[in-house]
């Protein structure tokens, strides 16, 4: 069948990838796990797909990279093979709604503007475009169109720069530091109390204005906690190894001495 040659072709490309879909989408002879999927159950994988390229990205993993994008494209394909299934939309209305976007979002390239601007009035621009472009499907609020499932500190921070563009935010770092200040007291209050939904509230708050304090010092929390993140995998490994060589595993210390090599491994990060 011509389908199956174009399915074990090397070099079938997206025709390749997108009959493999339909094959695992058929009803009758398709996969029984693929068939069963629906939006909200592949969403997940969508997500995790996407952090898994932003992994391979952050450890400069190129080799790897190849494989992670192939695997966020083919959720696109399958959301597309659901939708086209539905009567919805195509993988071409997907692919020509996002050119039409790009070309309308970048006059200074494929239009009349000048393209000798700064990439930060660019990014004026694009988002004056994409305001208008909430305008129009009447979405009138200002935190209107930022996606609910977003992981919720990168959503706080889109939150609180569509709200500054409205001119609520604090004008001072200074500001933001008072209030992280009020709200660790809050916090400690709660958690005095013994009230754990008051308890999560209030450290809800506290993270809302850290994702705050990083948008003003300009820095991505998601790129500065995957750090802390790394750090701490490092330094435990470290204090994993250090008790190894002493013949130990962790459950068999204690925190005084796994907490001294915590420090010892501190010291020698420093001086490498």
């Amino acid at each position: 069948m011509p389908e199956d040659s174009l399915i074990t072709d090397p070099n079938g490309g997206m025709p390749r990838l997108r009959e493999i879909m339909r094959r695992l989408r058929d009803p009758k002879t398709g996969c029984p796990w693929d068939i069963e999927q629906t939006f909200a159950t592949i969403a997940p994988y969508t997500i995790e797909e996407a952090y898994e390229v932003a992994d391979a990205i952050e450890r400069e993993a190129w080799d790897e990279l190849k494989g992670e994008l192939g695997d966020l494209l083919f959720q696109s394909v399958f959301h597309s093979q659901m939708a086209e299934e539905a009567g919805m939309f195509t993988f071409e209305d997907v692919v020509d709604t996002m050119s039409d976007k790009m070309v309308a979002r970048h006059p200074h390239v494929f239009g009349a503007d000048s393209n000798a601007k700064s990439a930060r009035q660019q990014t004026i621009d694009w988002e004056e475009t994409k305001a208008t472009e909430r305008a129009a499907k009447a979405q009138t609020g200002a935190l209107e169109g930022v996606a609910v499932g977003l992981p919720a500190l990168l959503r706080a921070v889109k939150l609180q720069k569509r709200a500054a563009r409205v001119g609520f935010d604090w004008p001072e770092t200074e500001q933001v530091l008072d209030k992280i200040a009020e709200e660790c007291a809050e916090l400690r209050e709660a958690h005095a109390s013994g009230d754990k939904t008051h308890t999560e509230e209030e450290l809800g708050d506290l993270l809302f204005v850290m994702a705050n304090l990083a948008r003003h010092l300009d820095i991505d929390p998601e790129a500065a906690l995957r750090g802390a993140n790394a750090k701490f995998s490092r330094r435990f490994k470290g204090v994993e190894n250090a008790l190894e060589a002493m013949g130990k595993r962790p459950e068999q210390s204690d925190l005084a001495e796994m907490d001294a090599l915590w420090d010892a491994e501190k010291r020698r990060e420093r001086q490498s």
